[in-house]
């Protein structure tokens, strides 16, 4: 039976993981949670179970900084370590939702197994021009040197050759979101050790979870089994950030029998969605309800 472990992070939205949680919930599925340590722990106290697990250690996380990166691996190292042995690793943030049930994702991995799902390009491309990589940038960890290289940027001086420091490493990007086999996520571990330089030269990079995952496994044998990842998000909004969802993106899954999408990272089902939040439950109780009817049975 396919074992997935659901890796989570977290800073909001208590009531959308809590269900969240429960959607995905199957035989041999768990639960591996990151709360920002700038986030009140206590509003994810209703969130319990035995296949749920919070990480002991947790960290300030910041969006755009290495810190993602870093939450990220305290929860693929946890599960890695974990007594079962997971299949897949399927990473998320607080504002995902599942748009099929727990027992149907677990059947999809069945039916995929060897893929690897994280959308991926090479850089330069469309959206992720040189500079993504080579612009250094500082942690809000340094301020100082935060500040300082803010005058350098204003002089053109903020710039690099990634190229000097990860060597003939070729660097790739694409979204945050994926779903990787265990032995690719062990893969990763495994490199983060070989190449320590990697880690030293993302840490200064803005971005660095659109980025570090996807140069690893761009240079790695699994590059032939990598697809696009599972995850819809509508790119429509202005800025640098995706739509919110709202009733009409709902409207669309619900008349669809697999929800498909077909773009410049290729063609694939979609089995989450971002981003809903708490201030619209109500949109959750539509998508439960669809997955109901879609799948035919009264506890979907």
């Amino acid at each position: 039976m396919m074992r997935i472990a659901y890796l989570m992070l977290v800073h909001k939205n208590p009531q959308l993981q809590k269900r969240a949680v429960e959607t995905l919930t199957s035989d041999h599925s768990a639960f591996f949670i990151h709360i920002d340590r700038k986030a009140d722990i206590r509003q994810f106290s209703s969130i319990s179970g035995d296949n749920i697990f919070f990480a002991e250690h947790r960290i300030p996380v910041y969006w755009g900084e290495f810190s993602q990166v870093e939450a990220t691996m305290l929860l693929v190292r946890q599960a890695l370590a974990s007594c079962v042995n997971y299949d897949y690793l399927v990473f998320s943030t607080g504002s995902d939702y599942p748009i099929r049930s727990g027992r149907y994702i677990q059947k999809f991995f069945e039916e995929n197994r060897g893929s690897e799902f994280i959308s991926l390009v090479r850089i330069p491309a469309p959206g992720y021009p040189l500079s993504k990589i080579n612009r250094l940038r500082y942690p809000s960890s340094k301020p100082i040197r935060r500040f300082a290289l803010r005058t350098l940027a204003k002089l053109g001086l903020a710039q690099r050759d990634y190229r000097k420091h990860i060597g003939s490493v070729v660097a790739y990007a694409g979204h945050g979101s994926w779903a990787l086999s265990r032995s690719a996520c062990q893969y990763i571990v495994e490199e983060m050790t070989l190449k320590p330089y990697l880690e030293v030269y993302f840490r200064t990079t803005f971005t660095s979870d659109e980025m570090f995952f996807h140069t690893i496994l761009g240079n790695s044998p699994f590059r032939p089994r990598i697809r696009r990842s599972l995850v819809y998000v509508d790119w429509s909004a202005p800025g640098r950030h995706p739509a919110l969802l709202t009733e009409r993106h709902v409207r669309s899954f619900e008349t669809l029998d697999k929800v498909s999408v077909e773009d410049e990272w290729g063609c694939g089902e979609m089995l989450f969605a971002r981003k809903f939040s708490d201030e619209n439950l109500e949109l959750l109780d539509r998508v439960d309800e669809m997955i109901r009817r879609k799948e035919g049975r009264s506890d979907a």
